[in-house]
């Protein structure tokens, strides 16, 4: 083979293998994204959504002790009803899309005094009994409405 068919060769693969790229970044942009609401959890207090669907994986939204049937904050709370409160309310957004707690993957929680961080844990523990997810928890400075707890979560349909 002399080097004009094997420059060729290469060329014509490169624009093929562009090709295939292009046509795999425009199919996943066919998928889109889709809305997962719920009344069964508190609407969102800004231009957000609850969660958003995107193929097989959920990205749900940070999530705070507001009790959906009411839309009352719980900020005077202690730490574990606020961790439980949140917790469900994330329940409710998985639900609304067909999914449990077993389908989060990953959980970033958000602490305003980690001191508290055992107390998180044991309630914790009772959402995500076997093969819990991947998680980061941090102490941040504040959180919406004065909360103790905010939690976001990414699942995935099996």
């Amino acid at each position: 083979m002399n080097r004009n068919s094997l420059v060729s060769l290469t060329i014509a693969g490169l624009v093929g293998l562009g090709f295939n790229i292009c046509a795999g970044i425009a199919s996943a942009q066919d998928a889109g994204k889709n809305v997962i609401a719920t009344p069964n959890a508190p609407a969102a207090i800004g231009p957000y959504s609850q969660a958003i669907r995107v193929g097989k994986t959920v990205y749900l939204s940070g999530q705070i002790a507001i009790d959906p049937k009411s839309n009352q904050a719980m900020a005077d709370a202690s730490i574990e009803d606020q961790t439980r409160r949140v917790l469900d309310n994330l329940k409710a957004v998985l639900a609304a899309d067909g999914l449990t707690m077993d389908n989060v993957v990953s959980v970033s929680v958000f602490l305003k005094d980690v001191s508290e961080f055992v107390k998180v844990n044991e309630v914790y523990a009772t959402y995500f009994k076997s093969a819990p997810p991947a998680r980061a928890t941090v102490e941040v400075a504040h959180l919406p409405r004065d909360m103790k707890i905010e939690i976001s979560a990414i699942a995935v349909h099996p």
